[in-house]
């Protein structure tokens, strides 16, 4: 979502003649769009200030911030970082090209209001390098108030998109080359609840029909929304990759409870049965937290049974630390540092085992690949991803980029395949 927000700015700013170029060396404008979901990502944030506030002391580039960590510090971020030039959080990236023009003529430009996000989440950057996979913001926001969460705060509340607005960027980035788009959403699953639109099931029908798109992903699920109709969803809609990611978070209701989850984990193994029922070849992959306050040995081990018993295609995992603003922060039975790495250590391995697992299970078989990009092993391969979102590296050559081959599979590796 975050490289998405990049994009939109991008498009922008290049409107007014600026253009997009990879190394910070190199620019005359510098903008670090910042993530604050997890502590680890605010930490590198300082970090990489401390090394651009030097590059801006030895040629003067115009600086700014934007992002989740500038809404979060907004009552103190001039302060904290008197260097920079202008500081927008997720709602205001609409006023970049302001932001840029005002730091031209030396002034402070700083934006963090929340007027719904509807002029952010409207732009729309369109495909003008003709990529091959491209993303499309439906909806912003979440309303569920997680206990870890500082999202609701820093991204505000549920706001959807027009679903005709929706259908014409899609149409447009098809009409400019792409093949795949992946629907982004902090809970997909919540897409114009209650409003007199599609629904999320039917807006993925209404993909569906779109000429020259060939995939399609979204992310993110909840799984206390995931109805009946979206699990149908997959299966009888030909576009729609058989891929889920489905965050279950802690495998023991109790934790569940004080996260403020809205599900048990019957619930959740439940809705796991329905989707494999529906798509016995849907790779499902997830997010859980360890060492979450209140969590003991037992917890924990309820956790690792539920990875055991659903065999995850892959897993992200990190160890609970506490975030700003969110009720979790202030809960007792803190979860030492130790114990909650040593308990990560195990549930990665355990996951680590299970992926390698799956890989290896494809050798031999025969799937479908849309080809992106060369390959990072060798300038006479190429890589792409197979429906189930798992990268394939094989012999080819750059005229086969965005095309859909039928690929057989050698090897499975613990992060990828060969084919």
């Amino acid at each position: 979502m975050n490289e998405h927000d990049a994009e939109k700015m991008s498009a922008l700013l290049a409107r007014s003649g600026l253009e997009r170029i990879e190394e910070a060396k190199d620019a005359d404008i510098v903008i670090v769009n910042t993530c604050c979901v997890r502590e680890k990502a605010e930490q590198k944030f300082y970090s990489l200030m401390g090394r651009l506030r030097s590059l801006k002391r030895r040629k003067g580039v115009i600086l700014g911030v934007t992002g989740c960590i500038a809404q979060s510090e907004k009552e103190g971020i001039g302060e904290k970082l008197p260097y920079i030039d202008f500081s927008l959080g997720p709602s205001s990236i609409h006023r970049i090209t302001e932001a840029v023009e005002h730091a031209v003529r030396k002034a402070r430009f700083f934006d963090f209001s929340d007027n719904g996000c509807t002029t952010s989440l409207a732009i729309e950057p369109g495909n003008p390098s003709r990529k091959i996979k491209a993303f499309v913001t439906i909806m912003k926001g979440c309303n569920n108030f997680c206990s870890y969460c500082i999202v609701p705060y820093v991204r505000g509340r549920e706001v959807s998109r027009n679903s005709r607005d929706v259908v014409q960027e899609i149409e447009g980035l098809a009409a400019q080359g792409a093949k795949e788009v992946t629907l982004l959403g902090q809970n997909v699953n919540s897409y114009n609840k209650g409003v007199d639109d599609l629904s999320f099931p039917d807006l993925l029908k209404a993909i569906n029909r779109i000429q020259g798109i060939e995939r399609i992903r979204f992310v993110t699920s909840h799984p206390k929304d995931l109805s009946q109709g979206l699990i149908d969803c997959f299966g009888s809609l030909d576009k729609l990759c058989e891929s889920i990611h489905l965050p279950f978070q802690a495998g023991s209701d109790k934790i569940l409870n004080l996260m403020n989850r809205g599900y048990s984990t019957e619930g959740y193994l439940n809705k796991i049965r329905l989707l494999r029922e529906r798509c016995p070849d849907i790779a499902i992959t997830a997010d859980c937290i360890v060492g979450f306050p209140g969590e003991e040995d037992g917890d924990f081990e309820r956790t690792m049974e539920l990875v055991r018993e659903v065999r995850f295609d892959g897993m992200f995992s990190f160890a609970y630390s506490p975030r700003k603003y969110t009720a979790a922060s202030s809960l007792p039975d803190a979860v030492p540092r130790e114990a909650a790495l040593e308990r990560l250590a195990r549930l990665q391995a355990v996951q680590k085992s299970i992926t390698l697992e799956h890989n290896r299970s494809m050798e031999g078989k025969v799937v479908q690949v849309l080809v992106e990009d060369r390959s990072r092993n060798s300038e006479d391969e190429v890589m792409g991803r197979t429906r189930t979102n798992k990268i394939v590296n094989f012999k080819g050559s750059a005229d086969m980029m965005g095309s859909l081959l039928e690929v057989l599979i050698t090897k499975g590796y613990a992060n990828s395949l060969r084919g």
